[in-house]
């Protein structure tokens, strides 16, 4: 009788709470029954420059293709428009992720690989508003070179990543941003050198909550990077308190100044990025079940 192999991927990290080796256990005891979420931009793609650049890790859908199908379900919670995930993510079609869920524009936008087809309520009105005023207050503002904005349909992103002092640059324009996002009944997300303005209702942690509910899951898993994603790990805490066990990953930054303290510390398992991030799926899908 032949010996089973050793696995090629290292084991899974221990959980550094008590919480969280509870959410382990409770998705090893029964994958079938486990929701797995992430976020898109640092979490399963890499930080770059420009976000119309941002590509999922190589190794990322082959990894997700994997634990999806022993999975209650998947899904990619995002800021961005779910269309522009799923094609950054190269999602449609994947082998394996045929169950998948992408919920975009922070749970506002829902795709569905089983019926894909983006369906969201129309943004409003605030959304076209500041988008025809956000020009000029960032000249009036004296918008330092390098600034830039991004139209996300539902939301619009000032990026002030490719300025000399993106920090300085971010400080400059935060209190006139709030001020246009006020005005116009929409609030600020703010990120790693981004402040997004965007309809208030949805957040990651709501979009998070109604999946589990939906998949009637009895664990979560969640990993996120960013301030975008506190809400979900509040959510997370929710829902443990709840009875429904869970466990937490931040991607870390390569660069210790761009770390969410928030995430960092309340986190069960820091992985480095999303190459680290893949290390974790692979380890988890090597140490599950099959599903019956």
């Amino acid at each position: 009788m032949s010996l089973p192999q050793p696995s090629a991927h290292p084991p899974l990290p221990e959980p550094d709470t008590e919480a969280g080796r509870a959410g382990l256990a409770a998705v090893r005891a029964d994958p079938a029954r486990t929701v797995l979420a992430l976020d898109f931009d640092g979490t399963l793609a890499p930080i770059v420059g420009d976000p119309r650049d941002a590509r999922a890790h190589p190794e990322a859908v082959p990894a997700l293709a994997r634990l999806a199908p022993r999975l209650a379900g998947v899904a990619v919670i995002t800021g961005r428009p779910a269309a522009e995930a799923v094609r950054y993510g190269g999602l449609d079609g994947a082998a394996g992720l045929e169950g998948l869920t992408v919920l975009g524009g922070y749970g506002a936008e829902r795709w569905d690989a089983a019926d894909p087809v983006v369906r969201a309520p129309e943004p409003p009105a605030g959304v076209a508003a500041v988008r025809a005023e956000l020009p000029g207050l960032l000249r009036e503002s004296e918008a330092p070179e390098g600034t830039w904005t991004e139209d996300k349909g539902r939301a619009l992103a000032v990026h002030t990543r490719r300025a000399a002092s993106p920090d300085e640059a971010l400080e400059l324009l935060r209190e006139p941003l709030y001020a246009l996002a006020e005005r116009h009944g929409l609030v600020v997300e703010p990120g790693r050198m981004v402040l997004e303005l965007r309809p208030p209702g949805a957040d990651k942690g709501a979009a998070l909550t109604g999946f589990v509910r939906e998949r009637s899951a009895t664990a979560v898993v969640y990993a996120g990077d960013d301030r975008g994603d506190l809400p979900a790990y509040a959510a997370v805490a929710a829902l443990r308190a709840e009875g429904v066990p869970g466990l937490l990953l931040y991607s870390a930054p390569e660069a210790a100044a761009e770390a969410v303290p928030e995430l960092r510390d309340g986190a069960d398992v820091r992985v480095p990025g999303p190459a680290g991030l893949v290390a974790w799926l692979r380890a988890l899908a090597d140490g599950i079940q099959s599903p019956r």
